[in-house]
């Protein structure tokens, strides 16, 4: 029968504890593009609002970017379609109104409108993904607006709980 002491138990639980942490400090996040105004033909003179919100977040592989708007649609392109414009080989479709697209890995995504005109209007929009490993968990940021939020189940006071948790029961064992 092993014989642990106190000490080597602390030790155990205490790695034990950390590790399950790690969990919470890889969660992916959810952001909704362009922020409140969601996925519509951007103004005449703001054609690059999109590439300018997307530019201004860090996506990782798992994160979720969620398309909201009325009347319209959105599609994954490859880079030339994007760069035309063109909508007849779409990788990803929908027109639901409320579309989540799930970053699987890391490279460049190119999004555009698939109603007719918009895309021309600047309704498009180029997202670089980085590999987790690419980064630090404090590399990962999003703007301070409410286009990201953390994915459900997972918020800051279960964090902050479960590090409390970390630092209650390292003095109790």
């Amino acid at each position: 029968m092993a014989h642990f002491s106190i000490n080597s138990v602390n030790v155990m639980f205490l790695f034990l504890s950390i590790f399950s942490s790690l969990y919470y400090l890889s969660v992916s996040l959810e952001f909704q593009v362009g922020g409140t105004q969601g996925w519509v033909v951007p103004p005449a003179n703001d054609t690059k609002f999109y590439n300018d919100w997307a530019s201004e977040n860090r996506f990782q592989v798992g994160d979720i970017i969620r398309f909201k708007y009325k009347k319209d649609s959105v599609m994954e392109v490859t880079e030339k379609e994007y760069k035309n414009c063109n909508s007849t080989h779409p990788k990803f479709f929908s027109n639901t109104g409320n579309s989540a697209f799930r970053f699987d890995h890391s490279r460049s995504f190119y999004f555009i409108s698939g109603v007719s005109g918009h895309c021309e209007k600047g309704q498009k929009m180029i997202v670089k993904v980085i590999a987790y490993e690419d980064s630090t968990p404090s590399d990962h940021k999003s703007s301070a607006s409410p286009a990201a939020v953390s994915v459900p189940g997972v918020s800051k006071q279960a964090i902050v709980l479960h590090l409390v948790y970390l630092y209650v029961a390292s003095y109790l064992f």
